[in-house]
């Protein structure tokens, strides 16, 4: 497991120091000389682990902890402080702001990677918590909190480079007849069978949720309405050909799906259209793939 260490410390030849005394650690040691710099640098890396020195010019130790503390991308982040004093004041100041731990200098490599290590424990845990509360339990997809922020994540990336951002919504016709007349049990089992076969078919880099009963999302970056909608007949086949049974009787189960691309810039209401386009589906019969306009449509109700 490699993890990620950012070192804030105006003092440069900390920097090698640190890398020298955690060579044989599986870790990657990012440095910044300065504390805005530090915050810029965090805020993008996500690390593991802050190593931050309490003495700085302009932005000291305890400012820079206090507005880590304060941005929610790096709110989680352990902090451990580098300082040359040790005095207890400092330190619950330093604790009191959200720090876990302190190290003085000059480092004893001991200490130093009894520390990290403790710290970096600690970060995996929470993310590995982290994790589990944006996965669905039944199907192993990301739920809908995982689907909003990755959702939130690419809409970044489409401000910053223009490239096409669509999502595929895709639900199960009839389910309800499914649960009354197979049981609960089976229509979990259908909705298993499903996220597998979304899984098979999705690239690398799209998105697969739950969004909940037994509606899924799939967010397709750098993909086009055209090329999603392939993608989506592709999931709309394969779906259809699982071999569902119950006591021996072949059982039929298809989904419907809408398409949509994100439309401008700024769009964040791509998923409620490719809602209506889903609608549009279900009305024309169900089992197809129907594409939004970029521009929002009437809402439908369902079939």
């Amino acid at each position: 497991m490699h993890q990620q260490i950012l070192l804030i410390d105006d003092s440069k030849p900390i920097h090698p120091l640190v890398k020298s005394l955690l060579a044989d650690e599986p870790v990657t040691i990012h440095s910044a000389f300065d504390g805005q710099f530090g915050l810029t640098l965090a805020a993008s890396l996500r690390p593991d682990l802050i190593l931050l020195d309490v003495e700085m010019p302009i932005m000291d130790g305890f400012e820079t902890c206090r507005q880590l503390m304060a941005d929610p991308a790096t709110a989680s982040v352990p902090v451990i402080f580098l300082t040359a004093r040790a005095a207890t004041d400092e330190m619950v100041r330093g604790l009191n702001l959200g720090a876990i731990d302190y190290v003085t200098k000059p480092f004893k490599l001991s200490e130093l990677l009894s520390r990290v290590r403790a710290a970096l424990r600690t970060s995996h845990l929470i993310r590995l918590l982290a994790d589990k509360a944006m996965i669905d339990s039944l199907t192993g997809l990301g739920n809908r909190a995982m689907f909003d922020k990755r959702f939130a994540a690419e809409v970044a990336v489409r401000i910053r480079s223009g490239t096409p951002l669509s999502c595929v919504v895709v639900d199960v016709d009839h389910f309800k007849n499914i649960n009354d007349t197979h049981g609960h049990a089976f229509g979990d089992h259908v909705l298993c069978q499903i996220a597998d076969a979304l899984t098979a078919i999705c690239r690398i880099e799209d998105v697969a949720c739950r969004l909940g009963g037994e509606e899924f999302v799939v967010l397709a970056p750098r993909t086009s309405a055209e090329h999603a909608a392939l993608l989506a007949e592709r999931m709309r086949l394969a779906i259809a050909k699982i071999p569902f049974s119950q006591q021996g009787k072949a059982i039929s189960v298809t989904c419907s799906f809408g398409v949509a691309e994100a439309a401008g810039i700024f769009d964040r209401l791509m998923l409620e259209r490719a809602d209506q386009a889903l609608y549009q589906s279900k009305q024309n019969g169900r089992d197809r793939v129907s594409i939004a306009p970029q521009q929002p449509m009437p809402l439908i109700a369902a079939a």
